[in-house]
């Protein structure tokens, strides 16, 4: 059985101090992984009136999350995503892969970029079970098992991927893990494909730009160096590729809300 864990992604912008939730995360199995990332399932418990925001700088793939309150595919958000948690509550969540989006919608991911359509338009019939599985005990590995297996099952069909799809699995990766890539030229001359094909590749795949690729990447980049006090901001900043600190931090807290110093000190005070 795949391992759980409660580990701070470099997308979620915790707040280190806030205790009133947990999250099982899931590896996808290995013949899936062309289309599927991960399973993510928070369980929270919020007293009341309290309210608890989650901050995420996702990244550029479709999401299913299903909870007692609502059941929505999500395409990708090019801004902050800001879920409020109250009261004592679950999720199920799945992050596919870049390629898995248009293949599951049947059309272009760009058309549900920023929004997200209801799950059963997706994965009909999906919601009920998964919310029957989850309703006696949300933190249940079982349950959590039979609700992974579930949402394999759909996606077995999708498979072998065709080359395109393989090639915008491999192209995110690489925008997301290489930090030599600063440009869209740099990725163009990196997959042979001219800037007008590389955009309605990424345009008809992700619902993106190759730059937001890049950026996005510099963004999350730049959350783990500051959660772990690695350096000044003019070091970050100058590793991640900025003129100067002033640029880095003006890009950080318009995609935020924070300055990349007030990120550093909400990490640095729950050490």
């Amino acid at each position: 059985m795949a391992r759980a864990a409660d580990d701070i992604e470099r997308a979620h912008l915790r707040d280190p101090s806030d205790r009133s939730f947990t999250i099982h995360r899931y590896g996808a199995p290995e013949h899936l992984r062309g289309l599927l990332r991960r399973f993510w399932i928070p369980v929270w418990d919020v007293p009341a009136p309290e309210q608890s925001v989650q901050k995420v700088l996702q990244y550029p793939v479709c999401l299913l999350i299903t909870t007692p309150a609502y059941s929505r595919f999500g395409g990708p958000t090019r801004g902050l995503s800001r879920t409020v948690l109250e009261g004592r509550s679950w999720g199920f969540g799945a992050m596919f892969t870049p390629a898995a989006g248009s293949l599951l919608l049947g059309r272009p991911v760009s058309t549900i970029t920023d929004q997200s359509i209801e799950l059963d338009e997706v994965f009909p019939g999906l919601t009920v079970k998964l919310r029957e599985l989850m309703a006696a005990d949300p933190d249940d590995i079982g349950a959590h098992a039979e609700g992974r297996t579930l949402v394999q099952e759909r996606l077995e069909p999708l498979l072998p991927l065709d080359e395109e799809s393989l090639l915008i699995n491999d192209l995110t990766e690489a925008a997301e893990t290489d930090l030599s890539i600063t440009s869209v030229v740099e990725l163009c001359h990196r997959f042979d494909l001219n800037e007008r094909s590389l955009q309605r590749l990424c345009n008809r795949r992700l619902g993106l730009t190759p730059l937001w690729l890049i950026r996005r990447r510099r963004l999350h980049e730049a959350a783990d160096r500051l959660r772990e006090s690695s350096g000044s901001l003019a070091d970050v900043a100058a590793v991640l590729g900025y003129a100067d600190q002033a640029h880095f931090s003006r890009d950080f807290k318009t995609a935020t809300g924070m300055t990349p110093g007030e990120f550093a000190r909400m990490n640095a005070a729950a050490d």
